[in-house]
């Protein structure tokens, strides 16, 4: 076989297989190509069904909506918006109780109607000029000071309501970034015992309780209120819970008289 002929063989032997690995080599990069494509697609798919949020209409159909700001939330994030949300609805489901048991105090404050008083306390962004600038513990402590003049439910609630305030960093939602201290929110629940405790047996120079809640007549019992602060007093301390385990973090636990107890601080927890 002269060269040219072997040249010839060689070429035709090569040019074959090259177009082979031209073929393969750009079937290969579309299979990639596409299966790339496929991951994007699943990706975009997880993350509007993380995005999703389904909830059970009055008729009993479930309807699911989307909603961006899902995407930055996760599942602690969505139970501490959850929790929070029962906490203060608790709370002011408190305070309406207080007031029609107490009607006198939100009069004190020279407001119209019960209503009136409830919305002071639901826009906590705007200060109690009565209570002079205090919040959490120091304006608690008020409704149960014998020289206070002022309406002391809303002493006591916006007390415990700024302890909440303070305890959710003062957010209303929660997204992948932020974070809580289970310690703040381990005080608050201890906080509420306390201010649970005041309520049932804190008097006046008369002997009278400060302010009316649970009903003790055999006759006629109601406990209400208990059942109501133990439910928001669960609520935190589970929620402590979970934010102590997510960080890897303990509770300082704290062991006073509840006699005795003082309100412990929340904001300046850090």
């Amino acid at each position: 076989m002269t060269g040219v002929d072997r040249a010839c063989v060689s070429d035709s032997f090569v040019r074959p297989q090259l177009f082979h690995w031209a073929v393969g080599g750009s079937l290969l990069r579309e299979g990639f190509a596409r299966l790339s494509v496929g991951v994007v697609l699943v990706m975009v798919l997880l993350m509007a069904l993380v995005g999703c949020a389904t909830k059970v209409g009055r008729d009993g159909q479930r309807e699911t909506t989307f909603d961006p700001k899902f995407l930055a939330k996760t599942e602690t994030d969505r139970i501490i918006d959850t929790t929070r949300a029962e906490v203060v609805g608790g709370l002011m489901t408190i305070a309406d109780k207080l007031y029609r048991r107490n009607p006198r105090e939100w009069k004190k404050a020279g407001l119209a109607s019960r209503e009136m008083a409830l919305q002071r306390l639901a826009d906590r962004t705007k200060p109690l000029s009565e209570l002079q600038g205090q919040r959490e513990g120091a304006a608690a402590m008020l409704a149960f000071r014998e020289d206070y003049a002022g309406d002391r439910v809303a002493a006591l609630m916006f007390g415990l309501l700024s302890m909440v305030d303070a305890a959710y960093e003062n957010k209303q939602e929660f997204f992948v970034l932020d974070s809580l201290s289970e310690q703040k929110l381990y005080n608050t629940a201890r906080n509420i015992e306390i201010a649970l405790w005041k309520l049932a047996t804190a008097k006046n120079e008369g002997g009278e309780l400060y302010l009316l809640s649970n009903e003790l007549d055999p006759n006629n019992r109601n406990l209400s209120f208990e059942r109501e602060f133990g439910r928001i007093i669960g609520l935190l301390d589970f929620l402590s819970k979970v934010v102590a385990d997510t960080n890897g973090r303990t509770v300082t636990r704290l062991t006073q008289s509840i006699a005795t107890a003082i309100f412990l601080p929340v904001s300046f927890i850090k």
